[in-house]
């Protein structure tokens, strides 16, 4: 199954590729709120798969502005650092031996696809498989976790270099967390979906050239692992957000280095899930 926030709608997205409003055709059993469907999870499952043969409206005749975060106001965001080999490297740290978790703040979420202004500094770009919970719990157990999960999604860990490694410790989650550093989208599709939800292709490319290019089965800690280690000490609730790491080409590991600059336009992908649009802009 997947879904989308469309015009702020809880929304189906049908084989063909055409959107069906849920809470229309439900006659209201659901809300249009995309994040209150997490709580009904199991629910909206049963409810929605026979309305995925109606015919709705061409997701193509649709316009990028009408399309939101598929889940915008979680309660817990959680972010995986240094979870590619390649990409610590590239950082010139070691492949952690367990996760290294920080957040980003959820009034950094944004959608998939607009602009993004640029806070003074160096501004870097970092693709991310997205999880997004929908049955929460503790002590999830790894060989269950993808369960657990509602759907993936696609993500950009935009990251202020300047201010991550200013101070006698590491701002990661203030850093990460500006205004639109969090973009997601468009769609959150169900793991089963995936020939295999643990392998998938994922980059991002800034003016055309492709900076990022990688496979989510090179995670050092692969989702179902994240989510039972995360789980061991804090419980995950329905609609938490996870943004599981980035795979090698950030600006920062360049020789030389390489940053977002007013007017650059970032496309971001995952196969499966569609791409995201964003335009870069100075602050006033």
């Amino acid at each position: 199954m997947r879904l989308a926030n469309i015009a702020n709608r809880l929304t189906l997205v049908t084989p063909k590729n055409e959107a069906v409003d849920l809470p229309q055709v439900t006659g209201g059993v659901f809300g249009p709120s995309i994040q209150d469907c997490y709580e009904r999870w199991d629910e909206l499952l049963e409810l929605a798969r026979p309305f995925e043969t109606m015919p709705g409206k061409p997701l193509a005749d649709i316009p990028f502005k009408d399309f939101g975060n598929p889940a915008p106001r979680p309660r817990q965001v959680f972010a995986i650092g240094l979870n590619y080999a390649a990409h610590a490297a590239e950082a010139s740290l070691a492949v952690p031996q367990d996760l290294t978790v920080f957040t980003k703040f959820s009034s950094s979420l944004a959608g998939p696809y607009g602009t993004v202004t640029l806070p003074p500094g160096t501004v870097d770009w970092e693709v991310e498989l997205v999880a997004v919970i929908g049955r929460g719990g503790a002590s999830i157990p790894a060989e269950r976790a993808w369960s657990y999960v509602a759907g993936i999604t696609i993500g950009q860990d935009l990251s202020e270099r300047t201010m991550q490694s200013a101070g006698p410790a590491p701002q990661y989650s203030l850093a990460k967390s500006f205004p639109g550093f969090g973009p997601a989208g468009p769609l959150l599709v169900t793991p089963d979906e995936f020939e295999d939800p643990d392998s998938i292709e994922l980059g991002c490319a800034i003016n055309g050239e492709v900076v990022q290019k990688g496979n989510t089965s090179d995670m050092v800690f692969p989702v179902p692992e994240i989510i039972a280690r995360l789980s061991k000490v804090t419980q995950l609730f329905p609609g938490d957000v996870i943004f599981t790491g980035t795979p090698p080409g950030v600006g920062v590991g360049r020789v030389p280095q390489r940053f977002l600059a007013p007017g650059d336009e970032l496309v971001t992908y995952m196969r499966g899930v569609g791409e995201m649009r964003h335009r870069m802009q100075a602050s006033s």
